[in-house]
């Protein structure tokens, strides 16, 4: 599974150097259809060059090593979480994120593509089965007795994730069944008082993944 930005594979768009003209920088940009470009020079990440920079430059012969790049940092390492790759995409409003290694040596980027497929696989887009949505206080969860429930009903989880409010007790979990009959598995979740407040079938599920993605990448926004 690919968690880690290690297991994910880089785009093939390639960086550019301090010795790149601002024109020739642009044209890459506008041939892979992305805003940003890792500067390297002799491997070593030196930052991100922004589309909307270059365009201010009244001289597009101008070198990048000439221009003051505004996003500093904003790589990822190679052991990096998913969530920690989406969060820095987030915060910096990044097309592509630099990956480096322990030494800050460049090793590729990823698209939001690359991403974004990464988070199917964590959450089992591919896999048939239903989705449930449980509502609970946040004292009341117990991922072993929601567990204990499934598995009672010859099904699995296998993709779960949690949404809180700092402002309210009440938290969601949305599971992912390997079931797409999960009406018996409602059925004992009433039985033990567990507040369904939503369910869905295998046509609706790429729908709701969407909008939980949406969701944690507004989380994420800290």
């Amino acid at each position: 599974m690919n968690l880690f930005a290690a297991d994910i594979i880089p785009s093939g768009i390639p960086s550019v150097k301090t010795s790149t003209l601002a024109s020739d920088a642009l044209s890459i940009m506008e041939e892979y259809k992305v805003a940003h470009l890792a500067v390297v020079n002799n491997e070593e990440f030196l930052g991100l060059v922004a589309e909307d920079d270059l365009l201010e430059l009244t001289d597009f012969t101008e070198p990048l090593g000439a221009i003051k790049l505004t996003i500093q940092g904003a790589a990822v390492g190679e052991r990096s979480h998913i969530f920690d790759i989406m969060r820095t995409l987030h915060q910096n409003k990044l097309t592509v994120v630099p990956v480096v290694d322990s030494k800050n040596n460049y090793l590729g980027c990823l698209l939001i593509a690359d991403i974004m497929n990464a988070i199917s696989e964590l959450l089992s887009v591919s896999n048939p089965g239903g989705i449930i949505i449980l509502e609970m206080n946040v004292s009341d969860y117990s991922l072993t007795q929601i567990s204990s429930i499934i598995e009672s009903n010859d099904s699995l989880i296998i993709a779960s994730f949690v949404q809180t409010s700092p402002n309210s007790t009440q938290m969601q979990v949305i599971l992912k069944i390997n079931n797409p009959d999960i009406g018996k598995i409602i059925q004992t979740f009433n039985r033990y008082e567990y507040n369904v407040v939503a369910s869905f079938g295998e046509d609706m599920i790429d729908d709701i993944l969407r909008d939980r993605y949406d969701l944690l990448m507004r989380y994420l926004n800290i």
